[in-house]
């Protein structure tokens, strides 16, 4: 194996490391401080109105579980808010990196367009050889030569593939 080869491959799995990055961190989505505090007032007024059960405490309980309810609601708004402002930034963040990917596998195509990338051993590819295949076979090796474009092709899909499985190891939000 060459090492325009893994070179290709190291760039390409960084590429699907950053998305996978991005990905999990529009997931994950931390608590802000003061959501963290409307929580636990929320928390704390249910808490109140829950003790006053007997009917002489009735108003007093509705009242603190009308106060709850839009405490609730304020939440909800302030959530809603931070999910907009980080999913402008995420689709932000997902263009330029798209834009980058796109200058990157053209400069890769670009430099490595006439040379081949690889060569495999023909068995290994045998059903998919003449797809793969650049040019056919190398007559001294007897190996199947393959260009950029497929090669491009396999480790967009394998670096994928790994960094689904084996994200949660590699990237930490």
């Amino acid at each position: 194996m060459s090492l325009a080869a893994i070179f290709v491959f190291l760039i390409v799995s960084a590429l699907q490391l950053l998305y996978r990055y991005l990905d999990l961190a529009r997931k994950s989505g931390g608590l802000s401080d003061e959501q963290i505090k409307v929580r636990l007032e929320i928390k704390q007024l249910l808490k109140e109105a829950d003790q006053l059960s007997t009917p002489s405490t009735f108003a007093q309980a509705a009242k603190l579980k009308r106060l709850a309810a839009a405490k609730e609601k304020e939440l909800a708004k302030m959530q809603e808010h931070d999910l907009k402002g980080k999913q402008s930034l995420y689709d932000k963040y997902t263009k330029f990196l798209l834009v980058t990917k796109v200058i990157i596998y053209a400069v890769l195509v670009l430099c490595l367009w006439s040379t081949p990338v690889t060569a495999v051993p023909q068995h290994l590819l045998q059903p998919f050889g003449k797809m793969f295949s650049w040019r056919g076979v190398d007559t001294a090796t007897g190996n199947v030569v393959v260009g950029i474009l497929p090669w491009l092709f396999l480790t967009s899909r394998v670096s994928k593939m790994l960094c689904q499985k084996l994200g949660f190891v590699l990237v930490r939000p």
